[in-house]
């Protein structure tokens, strides 16, 4: 049995394409997967990088994209009434709902949460949405105590410390999937794709540095 963790942050319109995705993905292998809400503001900060959404053209574009590729998918996506939006309520509430398993949150409760946020098109962080989703879950845990908010915190710095610079990704046996156009490739990989037999995962990270970020 294969052992997978899905690190993502709900913010993120991939990570929820890559969530209702994962499951055809995977068809079929034995395997078993851990969900690790992590923060991407943290992951960006600490690479000194803007996200999509800090960019305005490619704010744009990402939000035109992500409804095209739900649309082909056949995946329901709304956009939320603001975004970018400060998810670390609705990622603590994620980490609250299993506290006996520090760090983890389980698929249900990451399908309500997603599917709060980006169906519908109402306001993700809505007060009385919010309170309307916590009493769904019923969390065991204070979602705004220190060891929850801990846990989101190391959740984010391992992935950091595994070279994880974007959500949604996926781990599995030490190689980083990055991103839902991935999901094919991890498939593959899964099913035993002679392509990881070669030496074209291991070459990629033997190409020398050249030019850094030149200026006219």
């Amino acid at each position: 049995m294969k052992h997978i963790t899905f690190y993502f942050d709900v913010v993120s319109p991939y990570a929820y394409l890559a969530f209702e995705q994962l499951p055809e993905a995977l068809r079929g292998i034995s395997c078993n997967v851990i969900y690790r809400p992590v923060l991407f503001a943290g992951l960006l900060k600490h690479y000194g990088q803007l996200g999509p959404a800090e960019i305005a053209p490619k704010r744009e574009w990402t939000y035109r994209h992500v409804q095209w590729l739900a649309h082909t998918a056949g995946i329901a996506l709304h956009m939320p009434l603001s975004h970018p939006f400060n998810p670390l309520p609705l990622l603590r509430l994620a980490l609250a709902c299993h506290p006996e398993s520090p760090g983890q949150a389980n698929r249900y409760v990451c399908e309500s949460i997603l599917r709060h946020i980006w169906r519908g098109g109402l306001e993700a962080t809505d007060p009385q949405r919010f309170e309307a989703l916590d009493k769904q879950l019923s969390p065991s845990a204070d979602s705004q105590s220190s060891n929850i908010k801990e846990n989101l915190k190391e959740n984010t710095q391992l992935a950091i410390s595994k070279g994880l610079f974007g959500v949604p990704s996926i781990e599995v046996d030490g190689k980083m999937f990055w991103g839902n156009d991935a999901l094919p490739m991890l498939r593959d990989y899964l099913t035993g794709g002679p392509w990881f037999e070669g030496r074209s995962w291991q070459t990629a990270s033997e190409v020398s540095l050249g030019a850094s970020r030149c200026a006219f």
